[in-house]
């Protein structure tokens, strides 16, 4: 669901773009830290922001790190 907001955000498109592991922090909603593969062997982490259900919104794309590899450990940033 962010994959449009990292393309833009990013200024590159994805061929590729499936999640490899996430993990969560529980928040005022929950902030999802997410290893994507976005080519062979490039890899980005994404910093997502889910909101609390009652408020009807869709995920936010809030960060990203790019230059990443399968192997680089997924943490809070």
């Amino acid at each position: 669901q962010v994959k449009v907001q990292f393309e833009s955000q990013a200024n590159m498109a994805c061929d590729v773009f499936g999640a490899i592991v996430y993990r969560t922090q529980v928040v005022a909603g929950i902030i999802y830290f997410i290893k994507v593969k976005v080519s062979n062997d490039n890899y980005v982490h994404l910093k997502v922001f889910q909101s609390l259900p009652y408020e009807n919104q869709g995920p936010s794309l809030v960060g990203f790190q790019t230059g990443k590899t399968r192997d680089d450990p997924l943490t809070y940033f």
